[in-house]
């Protein structure tokens, strides 16, 4: 099993479009073989001292079976669709790639 982090950094003011679009996304993706999980999250309000905090970021936290999962994942129709229609809303996307320990 691999966990995927995905850190994406928004134009300042569209975090709510993205979210609107990546919700779009969220049941064809998890129908997908080989999805485990697939979800957004955003900073939480909590007050600890050591929390960066950006109204601007959307992290996505993703599971899947095995590494061809995600290479078919990443070039799924719907996500190339996906990305077309949000493209201009990321500064910058990254991806980590992750073995469980």
């Amino acid at each position: 099993m691999l966990h995927v982090i995905a850190q994406i950094d928004l134009t300042p003011g569209t975090q709510e479009a993205f979210l609107t679009e990546f919700n779009q996304i969220v049941p064809h993706v998890r129908a997908e073989t080989g999805c485990i999980e697939y979800s957004a999250t955003i900073d939480a309000a909590s007050n600890l001292e050591r929390q960066h905090r950006d109204p601007n970021r959307v992290m996505v936290i993703e599971k899947w079976e095995t590494l061809d999962h995600l290479k078919d994942h990443l070039i799924a129709p719907h996500m190339l669709e996906y990305r077309e229609r949000v493209g201009d809303m990321i500064l910058s996307a990254q991806l980590n790639i992750l073995d469980p320990a």
